[in-house]
């Protein structure tokens, strides 16, 4: 019982770091307790142990959908909690697997085990990715976007940089398996950690190039939930949202996910049109997130661009749909439309936009830029923006839009953000956040939070950002293959791990199991 709480304890700990970077030391030490306990356990006593750590580490790293469910969505707050219980253990049935066929398949031999639970490791982050549109919030890698390891996303993504970390982390544990003086494993684990700060720094790490500067304004307007739709408040924000595009000094003004709430009929001429007359003017674009489409085509969650060159496309604007839509927020999984029907959420089954979607032309007087824009949850997919790299004219800046007011002022806008970064350190990229609520920021190519807003609070961030170009090794492999790639590996990682130890002396420690 004991063992189950401390799985239940570290597990919680493990998902600290996704929201606190500077903690990422937090997110190693907890996987070695749960290695170091599934190395010994029963192949039924591992799976708990995985399915209990991952129920707590998604747990108390996405609570926070219980707000969104409840408050916005009219759920009871039994079923809110339950749904979000519910999504949880059913994602860490994944983890559970995994740590269950370690246990029924590993070896006793040092090498060949630390191979078997990295590979399965990262299998199993791989299928929360994947499966069923994919729900990979947390994701172990997102620990390290501060840490000695941050240097491999561009080589290896996020799932790389988490297995990384677990492949570390299983040879330090597994080195009880071998027959070797403690002085000589005190050492082994100081030559590990000097070959991470020594790659750190030689391993090329630097594949793009400068592509000129824009100035950028990016509007947080700060409209609670609750008061988004309200006629008596929505007057107000549009009218903010409107003196704000057409009087903010710069290149390029970005402003939330569906900052308008409407669709363009239904908003008034008076919003509209002085904007198309403003940025019919050359040296003048903006980003405006809303809503597109009709009941015969369906909708979209969309971001319209606004510039000189864009009256003359079919709509008037450049058009960005979203493609990763959010299950159950944005699309209805088949089968749980009664699930949805008991929420009140408005707009909840869009229609999804295109992967390869073009990037926004901005042209200044200095250089041309072009923004791809992402929305909200959408830059949780680093290989599907990736995609976009693979276009005639690669993006040279990304730009991520986002309402994150249905989840109040919790760790969620924290997380969002160091997901973020790490998009920017995958892709070498700088990364514009535009948001109601927060974190509206300006991320660097390498990852570092150059300014940013505080949460809930109404204001512009407005600064220069440094367009790049280039592709790194991450966006060469990713754009084309996806994820293929790291799930190949893994299958090739268990199948030598398994033939690799087959001559070994069988599994170590069950009997102490007990």
């Amino acid at each position: 019982m004991i063992e189950f709480l401390l799985a239940v304890a570290l597990g919680a700990l493990h998902g600290v770091p996704v929201s606190f970077p500077s903690l990422w030391a937090l997110q190693p030490l907890a996987l070695a307790w749960l290695f170091w306990r599934v190395d010994q356990a029963t192949p039924q006593r591992a799976a708990w142990l995985g399915w209990l750590f991952g129920c707590s580490w998604l747990v108390s790293s996405v609570w926070w959908l219980f707000i969104s469910m409840h408050f916005y969505g009219d759920l009871p707050a039994w079923a809110a909690a339950g749904a979000v219980w519910a999504l949880c253990a059913a994602l860490s049935l994944y983890l559970a697997l995994a740590m269950g066929l370690f246990a029924r398949w590993r070896r006793g031999r040092f090498g060949a085990d630390a191979a078997l639970i990295t590979a399965l490791w990262l299998l199993a982050e791989l299928a929360r990715c994947l499966i069923l549109t994919g729900f990979p919030w947390a994701a172990s890698g997102y620990a390290h976007v501060d840490s000695p390891l941050a240097f491999l996303a561009p080589w290896l993504g996020v799932y790389g940089v988490g297995a990384c970390a677990a492949g570390g982390v299983a040879m330090l544990v597994f080195q009880r398996s071998v027959a070797i003086p403690l002085r000589t494993r005190c050492l082994a684990v100081g030559a590990l950690l000097g070959a991470v700060l020594l790659a750190s720094r030689w391993v090329p790490h630097e594949f793009t190039q400068p592509a000129g500067e824009v100035s950028v304004a990016l509007l947080q307007n700060n409209v609670p939930q609750e008061q988004k739709f309200s006629p008596d408040h929505l007057g107000h924000a549009l009218e903010w949202t409107r003196d704000k595009l057409m009087t903010l000094p710069v290149d390029l003004v970005v402003a939330p996910e569906t900052v308008v709430p409407l669709l363009p009929a239904d908003v008034p001429d008076d919003f509209w049109e002085p904007l198309r007359s403003y940025f019919a003017s050359p040296g003048r674009h903006a980003i405006v997130g809303l809503p597109l489409g009709d009941f015969e085509k369906g909708f979209t969650n969309s971001a319209a661009g606004l510039s000189s060159q864009t009256l003359a496309m079919p709509e008037g604007f450049y058009r960005y749909d979203k493609h990763h839509l959010v299950p159950f927020g944005e699309f209805i999984p088949t089968g749980f439309r009664w699930f949805t029907n008991l929420m009140g959420i408005p707009l909840g089954d869009f229609r999804r936009g295109p992967l390869q979607a073009p990037s926004f032309r901005v042209e200044t007087a200095a250089s041309v830029q072009w923004v791809a824009p992402n929305i909200c949850y959408e830059d949780l997919f680093g290989e599907e923006l990736a995609a976009r790299f693979i276009e005639p004219q690669p993006p040279t800046i990304l730009a991520n839009l986002s309402n994150m007011a249905w989840f109040g002022n919790t760790i969620a806008i924290r997380q969002h953000l160091q997901i973020s970064r790490m998009r920017s350190l995958e892709l070498q990229r700088p990364m514009i956040r535009a948001t109601n609520t927060g974190a509206t920021a300006l991320i660097d190519h390498q990852g570092h939070v150059s300014s940013q807003l505080p949460a809930y609070t109404t204001g512009v961030l407005a600064g220069l950002v440094q367009g790049r170009e280039g592709i790194t090794p991450f966006a060469w492999w990713a754009g084309r293959w996806g994820l293929w790639p790291l799930l190949a590996l893994g299958v090739l990682m268990v199948v030598v791990s398994r033939r690799w130890g087959h001559t070994g002396t069988g599994s170590v420690g069950v009997a102490a199991a007990g």
